[in-house]
This record gives structure tokens, C-alpha cells and sequence, in this order.
């Protein structure tokens, strides 16, 4: 009778991990990121985002990343930004540079809802190197070194994921460590 309840129990302990969400809410910039809400809602609430948020507005794309979606978002974090030259973030955020702050800022969005997993899976099956189609419209590389997902620009720049699958309503973020440039 014990070992009918000791297997009972593992069933039930298995089943309930089955009901578990595959992804669950994340921290980001010492906010909670809610996969209720979207893209631009959840970067408002972090305080590593500020920048990221302030050029989305800049650019005019808080309705389109508000939107259904899906899209992966690769967001840098403030830090990130202050790694640009003295200036840049400063006059990229100014009227009459709309449009090439837009350029970057959709560098930075796939269309779709690209998990961890869906970027290592397209990078094993390019043979160690992904070709991303960014929102902008050039391509992304995206490879692995040590165990995490480099993602080299058009300008040989390259940036790490740092937080990764933080789901939203309409897609899915991605922390980065560096600004990527078209």
C-alpha cells in the first residue's frame, strides 16, 4: 500500500509540473516582467531600460511595439547605451534624427517570437552561425561563445545576451549588453 502512494504521489508531483508555465514572469532592471503585457509596457517598468524606452518614444515606435506582434526584441540596457561615443544617445534622440534612430532601434527587432532555445536551434543548424532578419531590414549574425548568444552587427560590432526569453504578450525580449549599429 506504501508503494502504491509513494507512485501516486510522483504522478501527481508530475502532473502538476506539466500545468507549470514553460516561461515565467522575469525580473529586469529590478521590476518584475509580466508576460501580460507588452513590449514597451514591461521596458517602463525597468529601471534598466530608461534610455531603451526614452529612443522608442524619440522614434515614434510605442505603437508598433504596443502592437500584436509577435516580435523578438534584443533591448539594451542603459549601460549599453552609455557605451555609444560622448553625445550620440543625445543627438540621436533630437526631431531631425527620427528616422536613423528608428533604423537602429528596428535593427534591434526580428519579426516573430524567437525563444533561447529557437536562436540555438537556427545557430546549430547554420553550423555555428545564425542569419537573423531584423525589422530594419540587414541581418543579424547570432553564434554561441561559452555558452552564450553573440550577436554581431553589420559593423562587426558584437553583443551578448544577458537576460534571456523575457516573455511579453506581443513576443519576447531579450537583454543585451552593447547597442547594435545597422
Amino acid at each position: 500500500m506504501r508503494k502504491f502512494h509513494t507512485i501516486a504521489a510522483i504522478a501527481a508531483l508530475a502532473v502538476a509540473q506539466l500545468s507549470v508555465p514553460a516561461f515565467a514572469d522575469q525580473m529586469v532592471g529590478g521590476a518584475n516582467m509580466s508576460a501580460k503585457m507588452n513590449i514597451v509596457q514591461n521596458a517602463s517598468k525597468s529601471a534598466d531600460h530608461t534610455t531603451l524606452v526614452a529612443a522608442v518614444k524619440a522614434a515614434g515606435l510605442v505603437d508598433t511595439l504596443s502592437g500584436m506582434g509577435p516580435f523578438t526584441v534584443f533591448a539594451p540596457t542603459n549601460e549599453a547605451f552609455a557605451k555609444l561615443p560622448a553625445g550620440t544617445v543625445d543627438t540621436l534622440l533630437l526631431p531631425e534624427n527620427k528616422a536613423k534612430l528608428a533604423s537602429i532601434l528596428t535593427y534591434h527587432v526580428v519579426a516573430g517570437k524567437m525563444t533561447a532555445k529557437a536562436i540555438m536551434m537556427a545557430i546549430k543548424a547554420g553550423n555555428g552561425t545564425a542569419t537573423l532578419t531584423t525589422v530594419q531590414g540587414e541581418p543579424l549574425m547570432a553564434s554561441l561563445k561559452n555558452g552564450h548568444v553573440i550577436l554581431t552587427d553589420a559593423k562587426g560590432g558584437m553583443s551578448m545576451v544577458t537576460i534571456a526569453d523575457v516573455m511579453q504578450s506581443n513576443g519576447v525580449v531579450h537583454v543585451v549588453d552593447t547597442v547594435l549599429m545597422p
